[in-house]
C-alpha cells in the first residue's frame, strides 16, 4: 500500500485487536502526559461497594445517592407520593400566589401523566381543585397563626374545607348528598366527581 498524503487527516482503519489496543494505549499515554488523570476524586482510595453487596446495580444506586438524584420512578408513583404529602407541601408556602403556582404545576403534571401513552402504570391521582385547596390552606394557616398567638384552637383541619356549611370531610372526599352513589350515606368515589 502506498502512503497518500491526503489520507493523513482521515482516521485509520483498525483491522485487528492489536491495532485497537495500540490506539487505546497511545491515547491513554497522551492523557497521562497531559495530566488528565491527576487530582481525580477518590485518587488512591479503593472503590467502595465492590465486595460487600450482591446487588448487581449497587454502583448506580451509589451514584444516585452521591449525586442526590431522585424522581426516577414512573409518573404514576411520583404523583401518588406527591399527592399524599400535598397539604404538608403547600403548608410550607407563605404566599397564596406560591400555593396557586404549585397547584397549577401539580395539576399540569397530572394531566401530562394521564395523556402520556408510553408504558407504565396507570395514573389514578386526580387533579386538585385550586380554589378549594387554597381555601383549605388559608384555613390551616389561620389556625396555625391563632395557635401561635396563644389562643386555644381546634387542631388544623386536613382534607378539603366544608362546602355549604356541612360537616368537614377529613379524608379528602366530600360526603354523599341524598340519593347519590349508594345507600346508607356512603361517600362518593372520586371518579363520580368528573361525571357532572
Amino acid at each position: 500500500m502506498s502512503e497518500d498524503p491526503t489520507d493523513e487527516g482521515s482516521p485509520r482503519r483498525l483491522n485487528s485487536l492489536e491495532d485497537r489496543n495500540a490506539v487505546v494505549e497511545s491515547a491513554l499515554d497522551k492523557a497521562i502526559k497531559r495530566g488528565d488523570f491527576d487530582d481525580l476524586p477518590g485518587l488512591g482510595k479503593p472503590l467502595t461497594g465492590l465486595h460487600g453487596s450482591s446487588d448487581p446495580d449497587w454502583w448506580i444506586k451509589q451514584k444516585m445517592d452521591n449525586e442526590g438524584i431522585n424522581g426516577v420512578a414512573p409518573a404514576a408513583f411520583q404523583l401518588r407520593k406527591e399527592n399524599a404529602v400535598l397539604e404538608d407541601t403547600i403548608d410550607a408556602f407563605t404566599s397564596e400566589s406560591d400555593v396557586r403556582d404549585y397547584l397549577a404545576g401539580f395539576n399540569a403534571r397530572v394531566r401530562e401523566a394521564v395523556m402520556d401513552l408510553r408504558e407504565g402504570p396507570p395514573v389514578f391521582t386526580p387533579p386538585r381543585d385550586v380554589e378549594k385547596e387554597v381555601s383549605a390552606w388559608r384555613l390551616r394557616r389561620s389556625h396555625r397563626t391563632m395557635k401561635t398567638d396563644g389562643a386555644e384552637v381546634a387542631p388544623p383541619l386536613r382534607g378539603r374545607p366544608p362546602t355549604d356549611g356541612g360537616p368537614e370531610a377529613t379524608d379528602g372526599v366530600p360526603e354523599a348528598a341524598d340519593g347519590d352513589a349508594g345507600s346508607g350515606g356512603s361517600p362518593r368515589r372520586w371518579w363520580h366527581f368528573f361525571r357532572r
